[in-house]
């Protein structure tokens, strides 16, 4: 994975955070008209899963809560306060595109530390991409 310079996106993607996944984390984003937070859907499960893990690198714990599916949503999203995401690799895909209601992803994602890897399963509720639950996986799959 290519370096991630200040103005990327946390994603690892080489495009600029507000022209990755900055579009769907209306976190700083608001409308004119009363502040309500805007963004844009992710189109699919793979630009869902890097706008999530972009969230966990800026604890924005509403659209995490928002973009995970009503039957596995927790109350809350606990941060480590001593967690540093530095990087995400996305090892393959299947489905999740706008033309399937269910996908997974499959990513490695790199904290000071160590790593996470996991294959994710996403599902579309009323047309938007959701998390739905994820399977740890060993280094060696």
């Amino acid at each position: 994975m290519a370096g991630m310079t200040t103005r990327s996106c946390p994603c690892g993607l080489p495009q600029a955070y507000d022209q990755c996944c900055g579009r769907y984390l209306p976190q700083s984003r608001t409308s004119s008209t009363g502040g309500t937070p805007i963004g844009v859907a992710a189109p699919t499960a793979e630009a869902l899963m890097r706008s999530r893990y972009s969230a966990f690198v800026k604890r924005d714990e509403a659209y995490l809560l928002r973009t995970w599916h009503p039957r596995t949503r927790p109350a809350r999203v606990e941060f480590d306060p001593g967690m540093r995401w530095t990087g995400l690799e996305i090892l393959g895909t299947s489905d999740g595109s706008a033309f399937h209601t269910t996908g997974t992803v499959t990513f490695r994602a790199s904290f000071r530390g160590g790593t996470l890897h996991e294959r994710s399963r996403f599902e579309r509720v009323d047309g938007a991409w959701v998390y739905v639950d994820g399977e740890f996986l060993d280094d060696d799959r």
